[in-house]
């Protein structure tokens, strides 16, 4: 069965460097695929929601992914470039240092991943969460709302315009924590 997103492989796999190598057919496109798994790949730890844009995201147990649209009841939904919004949980641990009560969806995040190096990835890389959601990477960073968000107000510094990584969402499907994260990275 082949998913809404599925493209059909027209080479091998060629294993180098540690790297694993795929071309894929897309429609009338060639696209070639590396996929690193020592550090694109990763875990799932939270999904986070809110109905309003510019507040503070509440963790949900499962989300549903709608392609170009974003996270169902998220107020960040819509067609346009910053539909889904990730962080890495390894920063947030850095910021939890000065803010033990840090939970996540403090910073606006959707997603919060553990093992993958966000700080990598570029315009036009894409990341597999679950088995069906395909993501693709629209913008990196974003300035914090009114100048300043009440975690750069505390500590004299935010992430989210160093470290956002913000996707469109190109199939969409249901996510919870748990599920894998791999980079797809595009040549």
């Amino acid at each position: 069965m082949m998913l809404p997103w599925e493209i059909r492989i027209i080479g091998v796999e060629l294993p180098c460097n540690g790297v694993n190598e795929y071309l894929f057919l897309d429609s009338s496109l060639v696209v070639k695929l590396k996929v690193q798994t020592s550090s694109f790949m990763g875990v799932l730890e939270a999904i986070c929601v809110s109905a309003e844009k510019g507040t503070v995201k509440q963790p949900v147990p499962s989300a549903e992914l709608r392609e170009a649209w974003g996270i169902e009841g998220d107020a960040h939904a819509g067609e346009w470039r910053r539909q889904v919004s990730l962080l890495a949980g390894e920063s947030i641990d850095e910021v939890r240092q000065a803010m033990p009560e840090l939970d996540d969806g403090m910073f606006g995040e959707n997603l919060v991943t553990r093992g993958v190096d966000l700080s990598s990835l570029d315009i036009g890389d894409r990341l597999l969460v679950g088995e069906q959601v395909l993501l693709e990477v629209t913008q990196i960073g974003k300035e914090c709302h009114n100048g300043a968000c009440p975690i750069q107000k505390a500590t004299g510094d935010c992430i989210m315009p160093r470290e956002g990584i913000f996707c469109k969402v190109l199939a969409g499907g249901v996510v919870t924590p748990g599920n894998t994260v791999v980079v797809l990275q595009v040549e």
